[in-house]
């Protein structure tokens, strides 16, 4: 494939690339520069119908194929995509803004995880359940939900698609899904190698255009039985109220604002390297982002000066260029958001140690920033930055940094550092969270279930527990006569 950013991104409907029915279209920028690329398809209601009727058509055919098979079909798009790696991620970074190195590892992880999610597809077993009386077998049986519709964000184009489209796939279910439009590029080359590697037409379909026009139309039709968002909040609990009306089974991964329990007895350059290199990745724009750093008082100043003087070290530029580590963020909404944040927390007396303001006039590009003392009535401290800005806070005792982490409606991720066992299962047992790291960042890997709670979401993605999420268990009891 060429690395040239293509003039057109079309739609995926029915085993063909086409453009919307309309012909209408939306501009993609490249967040480096401020340029109009290309252009991506705008779906309206005639092509989601297209979608639809091939995904119904879709799902009798491919629930029908054994899942050895359609693991098989999934690993070769896998491998096909794994040759195109060095030419996709180009196109990513020219369309969201990422590091190239940074793309690379996406394109990795997601053809890991559509791997991961092929072996778990093989992996679906129903039971036999001892009956009561010798002439009965009572049968657990494990089925493919349905037609499913899938949302995905443009911060992991392709890693956050391939959880939808490879659980479903694996499963036997037909999908539609909204790629980004921000970032439509990238994840069109993993559904074209579905395509590629002989997933049949309508099993899976890609859309883009305006979410709540897509959401609202796509979310009440009786055909659609299961609905996967990831995404922010607010937007998640409307889908979660319309799925509602419509008893539609949901997964739901939403917005996170991470606290990090920074210990007095912690190794706090080792913490301070880990912390620092994954709050600007993908220029802070993560959902398991850590945010709220809380660090122990009589070492706080201390690792506050080791944080910033390693965050002063991060190059900020064009993420084609060697030697980035972080690139810009994706428009210039999060641009004018982050500032506002950091314009309000030192308006409330935060400390500015680092950044704060954008950088230059071209391109989204805004500083790795570091606030010191952040009082809890700051927005940042209660809304979720989704930028490159860390907010620091000391803390006296264990209960307090526990209550200052469950304190939001918040539960994606959290993370802590200490070298006593006591407190580490404190934190693990009494923090309110999907997921907990100690003294690593070990989440969101393909073999471990991804997933929060309270207004993070609910369902995983991940793991073993991934395929469950388009799985729909049926029990059956048969009498011999």
């Amino acid at each position: 494939m060429s690395e040239a950013y293509p003039r057109l991104v079309s739609l995926y409907i029915d085993g063909q690339w086409t453009a919307a029915a309309g012909g209408e279209t939306l501009p993609i920028h490249n967040p480096a520069t401020g340029e109009e690329i290309g252009q991506v398809a705008h779906a309206r209601k005639a092509d989601l119908d297209r979608a639809l009727a091939a995904a119904e058509r879709g799902l009798a055919q491919w629930r029908q194929v054994s899942t050895v098979v359609r693991a098989r079909i999934l690993r070769k798009a896998s491998a096909i995509l794994r040759e195109r790696i060095p030419a996709v991620a180009r196109l990513m970074t020219q369309e969201q803004g990422k590091p190239l190195g940074e793309a690379l590892g996406e394109l990795e992880r997601t053809c890991d995880t559509n791997d991961w999610l092929a072996g778990e597809g093989e992996r679906i077993y129903g039971r036999l359940i001892p009956a009561r009386a010798p002439n009965v077998t009572q049968m657990v049986l494990h089925d493919p939900i349905g037609v499913v519709v899938g949302f995905t964000p443009w911060n992991f184009p392709t890693f956050q698609m391939v959880r939808k489209t490879g659980g479903a796939l694996a499963a036997g279910c037909s999908i539609i899904v909204k790629g980004p439009e921000e970032a439509p590029a990238s994840c069109a080359e993993l559904i074209r190698a579905y395509h590629e590697a002989g997933v049949p037409p309508g099993v899976v379909n890609l859309v883009y255009g305006t979410p709540a026009e897509i959401s609202s139309y796509l979310v009440p039709q009786p055909l659609v039985r299961k609905v996967s968002f990831t995404g922010s909040t607010v937007v998640g609990k409307q889908l979660a109220a319309l799925a509602g009306q419509h008893m539609k089974v949901t997964t739901f991964e939403l917005g996170g604002h991470a606290p990090v329990l920074v210990f007095a007895d912690a190794n706090l350059e080792a913490a301070a390297a880990m912390l620092c290199g994954m709050k600007y990745r993908n220029a802070g724009q993560s959902c398991i982002n850590p945010t709220r750093y809380l660090v122990q008082r009589s070492v706080y100043a201390k690792f506050v000066e080791l944080f910033t003087a390693r965050a002063r070290g991060v190059k900020v530029g064009n993420g084609l260029d060697g030697g980035v580590q972080m690139g810009p963020m994706a428009n210039p909404r999060r641009v004018a958001a982050v500032q506002a944040f950091v314009e309000d927390a030192v308006q409330q007396g935060a400390r500015l140690t680092l950044g704060g303001k954008r950088i230059g006039a071209r391109g989204n590009f805004f500083e790795p920033t570091v606030l010191g003392d952040v009082p809890l009535s700051a927005r940042a401290m209660n809304e979720e930055p989704f930028g490159p800005v860390a907010l620091f806070r000391p803390f006296d005792t264990l209960d307090e940094a526990i209550t200052e982490a469950n304190r939001l409606p918040y539960g994606l991720g959290a993370y802590a550092f200490t070298t006593s066992p006591a407190t580490a299962r404190a934190v693990v047992s009494r923090v309110e969270s999907g997921m907990i790291s100690i003294n690593h960042l070990g989440l969101g890997m393909h073999e471990t279930p991804f997933g929060g709670v309270k207004d993070s979401g609910y369902g995983f993605e991940g793991g073993s527990e991934a395929i469950e999420a388009y799985i729909q268990t049926r029990f059956a009891t048969l009498a011999d006569l």
